[in-house]
């Protein structure tokens, strides 16, 4: 007899049966209630990321000023070694941009 090798094994026949059943009779919201929970509080208050707190501290950034020995490449506006400098038509790239 013959085996036909593409037809699902009985046991995954029943597997997927009892899956797909679960899922229909899941609970499902009423989409009433979904709109009012989503329509809900529009005023913009308590709007933070969930279980993050704001903080009122101000940040400090120590700025370098750009070395002799450094440019920023106009293409990726990273500041680079002159070691990676190369001149195109009168604008610094980098060698990973001039390509």
């Amino acid at each position: 007899m013959a085996a036909d090798y593409d037809e699902l094994r009985s046991d995954v026949k029943e597997s997927q049966h009892e899956s797909l059943e679960a899922v229909k009779s899941a609970n499902k919201p009423d989409p009433r209630s979904v709109v009012l929970e989503l329509d809900g509080d529009d005023s913009g208050e308590d709007a933070g990321l969930a279980g993050g707190e704001f903080v009122n501290d101000e940040l400090t950034v120590h700025v370098i000023p750009q070395g002799e020995d450094e440019f920023v490449c106009q293409s990726c506006f990273l500041v680079r070694h002159r070691s990676q400098k190369v001149v195109l038509g009168g604008i610094d790239y980098c060698r990973d941009c001039e390509g």
